[in-house]
């Protein structure tokens, strides 16, 4: 009781608690094909079942497989529809096409019931690999190929788009545009902005002659290839919508420490990957590295990348799947310490990859979560905008008896609100332990109460714009105020 207790103490107000749902050959969701109206409920009912488990563990975000390979998992007049929706591919609609809103879109229901749960959902978007080789067939005219070939690369898996011609920064820019302008998303995560690996073989020695600055190093052109792509996508997203926010997963170690080798496998020197570079510059507000090790493969990394973040979120991404008896079999506790040490070092959070191993109770895990580690919610990170004021304190605060109990309400006309509990007044809204609900999205909220309470506790609301700024607090009852449900509840002893 003693260590929970501690545990609870602990835990940080503000934390970024997420899951890749990956969509990618159905490996988290869609199980069930959407190719009927059952078919397509029983989809949907799919998605709702493992938001309300995430949520019932009080994770408060989701980062969803929205861009796989050249495909995409909405409507676009850009790209087609993957397989994993429909079990076939599906053609980019077309700008005369007047159907679109009587169609299904998978991305526009996961917002809708993510907001619901007071959810944020990022839209996770595969950059630079293409089709492989045996979606190039099956797409036909509407593969990357086909479609842009002047941007692609050959690999020895199927294609890539090429980094290193300009254009390619704004073919994935538009389609984060269409995105940002169609969906009310709470973020664009990036993987794989960056380089092959060594598996992937590939050659870009002719677009290296041809753009390469004179004397500039291969190394050195590729790197200022990425950032181009990631500062291109910062500048027509935030254009936009500037409260989403925008990140990636870079590889899990940036480059060799002081005292630790990153084996040759790092995101600056390997992939051409400097995700330093790109918080320093204010082009990424959140990084998640994947960084699906243990021991001294993870804690001096992760340190690393907190201590370079500028201010910014550093969210650890947790190979949760290696606990998994057919994987490495790692034992429960390495999740465990190593949310230990995000919060010790004050790390921005974590992100399980993938979002099945933790919803399937891999050994525990999700028990781990919810009963211990996030026992209490927890307000994601907000943005860094100096020049961003807070939002105004909701006014009006009403506590009213009703028939379903007590209902709380205030006036304010921001996105979302906050709302604490306490025994003590006045509320205080710096300790998490005081988190009641987060991410509400109306001006009220009722409380079921049993006739056999003795005492209503204190309430505050505070109110979130889409930056995370959050307002001061308004206490919603006072001590200064007689009770006006003593006939229901009683009196405070």
């Amino acid at each position: 009781m003693e260590a929970t207790a501690q545990l609870v103490s602990n835990m940080p107000k503000r934390e970024l608690r997420a899951v890749w749902l990956t969509t990618i050959k159905s490996l988290d969701w869609p199980d069930t094909k959407a190719t009927s109206p059952h078919g397509i409920e029983k989809q949907k009912q799919e998605l709702r079942n493992i938001l309300d488990q995430l949520k019932a563990a009080n994770f408060n975000a989701i980062v969803l497989q929205t861009r796989i390979r050249g495909t995409v998992i909405y409507p676009s007049k850009i790209e087609p529809m993957d397989a994993c929706i429909t079990g076939k591919f599906v053609a980019p609609i077309a700008d005369s096409d007047k159907t679109t809103s009587d169609r299904y879109d998978p991305l526009a229901f996961a917002i809708e019931e993510c907001h619901k749960r007071g959810l944020q959902l990022h839209a996770w978007l595969v950059a630079i690999p293409g089709n492989k080789t045996d979606q190039i067939k099956a797409l036909g005219s509407h593969s990357l190929s086909h479609r842009v070939p002047h941007l692609i690369l050959k690999t020895s898996d199927g294609n890539m788009l090429d980094p290193g011609i300009p254009e390619t920064a704004d073919y994935i820019a538009s389609i984060c545009e269409e995105i940002t302008r169609n969906y009310d998303i709470d973020g664009i995560n990036f993987d794989y902005i960056r380089y092959p690996e060594k598996e992937v073989r590939f050659s870009d020695a002719a677009t290296y002659r041809k753009y390469a600055d004179s004397g500039q190093s291969l190394a050195d052109w590729r790197r200022s290839n990425t950032n181009r792509i990631v500062k291109t996508i910062h500048d027509r997203v935030k254009a936009i919508k500037p409260w989403i926010a925008i990140s990636c997963s870079p590889v899990g170690k940036y480059a060799d420490t002081r005292r630790y080798s990153a084996g040759g496998w790092n995101a600056l020197n390997a992939v051409s990957q400097d995700a330093k570079l790109w918080l320093r510059e204010g082009w990424m507000d959140i990084l998640m590295p994947m960084m699906y090790f243990r021991g001294k493969n993870y804690y001096p990394f992760a340190l690393d990348w907190q201590e370079d973040s500028y201010g910014r979120t550093i969210a650890s991404g947790l190979g949760v799947y290696q606990i998994d008896r057919n994987q490495q079999n790692w034992p429960l506790s390495v999740m465990e310490s190593e949310i230990n040490y995000c919060r010790q070092h004050h790390l921005g959070g974590q992100v399980f990859f993938r979002s099945r191993f933790v919803t399937d109770n891999t050994k525990g895990v999700y028990n781990l979560l919810r009963n211990n580690l996030y026992s209490t919610p927890a307000l994601p990170p907000a943005l860094i905008e100096p020049n961003k004021e807070a939002p105004s304190a909701p006014t009006n605060g009403k506590i009213e008896e009703t028939a379903e109990g007590i209902t709380l309400s205030w006036v304010n006309d921001q996105s979302y609100y906050v709302l604490y509990r306490s025994e003590t007044y006045p509320v205080d809204t710096q300790d998490p332990n005081n988190i009641y609900k987060v991410g509400l999205t109306d001006t009220h909220f009722t409380i079921p109460l049993p006739m056999s309470i003795t005492w209503l506790p204190y309430y505050a609301v505070t109110a979130i714009d889409r930056y995370g700024h959050e307002s001061k607090p308004l206490e919603l009852n006072t001590p200064y105020v007689p009770r006006k449900f003593d006939s229901l509840v009683g009196k405070k002893k």
